[in-house]
């Protein structure tokens, strides 16, 4: 199962969901993220559900629920707006912007809880087509301003 990354440039990458331990995971998701990232923050963007009909609550379906993460420590740092991220957080409404790189996951049910996983198929290709509209009308608007 994949993960998708979208840096502050708009471009986006797409990654093999790392496998290993809960510590290897997670270093590996931060170094993602970039710029030394220590702490992630998982958000769920009200617009990943209203707009791109992302499920919002893990299914008994791994990686049909998708999440995004970013650097919890973002607005501390010489990072640049995420474009794609900060619409989907709706910063044009409450003015907090997200700052560097985000990543989209998967979410399923583990033993201890919720987990992160790799996106499931169909909703991957679903969320990847969607993201690549939106950077490239984004993209549109940057060039003809």
């Amino acid at each position: 199962m994949k993960l998708i990354k979208i840096s502050t440039d708009l471009e986006l990458t797409v990654h093999k969901f790392p496998s290993g331990g809960y510590v290897e995971k997670n270093q590996i998701l931060r170094n993602l993220i970039g710029n030394d990232c220590c702490i992630y923050e998982n958000i769920m963007p009200n617009r990943l559900y209203s707009e791109l009909h992302m499920k919002n609550c893990p299914t008994r379906v791994p990686g049909q629920c998708v999440s995004m993460l970013i650097d919890e420590e973002g607005l501390l740092k010489e990072n640049e707006p995420n474009v794609i991220g900060s619409y989907l957080y709706g910063t044009d409404i409450h003015g907090h912007p997200i700052m560097g790189n985000i990543l989209f996951v998967g979410e399923k049910w583990g033993s201890d809880g919720i987990d992160f996983c790799g996106i499931e198929d169909s909703a991957f290709e679903e969320l990847e087509r969607q993201l690549n509209d939106l950077i490239s009308a984004i993209k549109m608007i940057k060039g003809g301003a």
